[in-house]
């Protein structure tokens, strides 16, 4: 008989229970919570995830239950004896498509497990680029449903009927979307309430406030002949914060024009 006295479990009363037509293990290792952020990944190599994203500081916070992960391997939901999951090109060319009935089985049975308003993210090169701006909103939702690519891509008819959001990781193409998946998934993590730890951290990073950060320094204080700026050693914080304000134009004005472009112009528009 439990003890009375004996806290509940830190999972208690968060755990989701729908009917599902697929068996599910007796045993869940991971099960379903409820008000948690999710991130779905439809992939074909669900055996590449949680990976980095099970390390370190999403990693903890994944097995603390600040957020959730769950694959759908698309292979499942393949046809025929060998569960095909793609065809030839319509009008010829290299490669091979994702079929859009295929892909489509696979949504509509992920989607059950989420929350209407997670969107639908198609990692794809063609995609709009991945910003913090788009972490940070993608952080204040419930959690997103992420599609691989693999091949030449997903045909388009289904990619137009789920009106899908299609995200690059850059302008270059990798084998599939998984490794832009992770990234988009550890953005976005990092940014939940108590991932971090350290909340006030995420605040002069590069990219919070449109600038490059400023150059970090520590122990020792001198380095190969090399020493600390004198100003971040001067205990005057005024000043700390003036020279890492001009650090951080000057390297986003070297190094980023376009950033530098969009912060003055938003700063003469304010």
């Amino acid at each position: 008989m439990d003890d009375p006295n004996t806290p509940p479990n830190r999972s208690h009363g968060r755990k989701a229970i729908r009917p599902s037509l697929k068996p599910r293990e007796l045993m869940d290792p991971t099960p379903e919570l409820v008000r948690v952020w999710k991130a779905q990944v439809i992939t074909l190599l669900p055996e590449a995830f949680p990976g980095i994203l099970g390390l370190s500081l999403t990693g903890r916070a994944l097995k603390d239950g600040l957020w959730q992960l769950e694959t759908v391997p698309l292979r499942q939901f393949g046809e025929g004896k060998h569960r095909n999951v793609d065809d030839t090109p319509a009008g010829g060319g290299a490669g091979m498509v994702l079929r859009p009935d295929v892909m489509a089985a696979a949504i509509d049975d992920a989607r059950t497990r989420i929350a209407p308003s997670a969107p639908l993210i198609y990692l794809s090169p063609r995609g709009r680029p991945m910003t913090q701006n788009m972490a940070r909103s993608l952080a204040t939702g419930p959690g997103m449903t992420l599609i691989c690519g693999r091949f030449e891509g997903l045909d388009q008819r289904v990619i137009d009927h789920y009106n899908m959001v299609e995200v690059s990781l850059g302008d270059f193409v990798l084998t599939g979307g998984e490794i832009a998946a992770q990234s988009l998934i550890d953005a976005t993590v990092r940014l939940l309430p108590g991932v971090l730890g350290n909340e006030a951290s995420t605040e002069e990073e590069s990219f919070s406030d449109g600038l490059l950060e400023h150059p970090q320094y520590t122990r020792p204080a001198e380095w190969r002949g090399m020493e600390i700026p004198s100003v971040l050693m001067s205990g005057h914080h005024g000043e700390i914060a003036k020279w890492r304000r001009s650090q951080s134009e000057e390297l986003t004005r070297n190094r980023r024009p376009d950033l530098w472009s969009a912060h003055r112009a938003r700063n003469k528009s304010d």
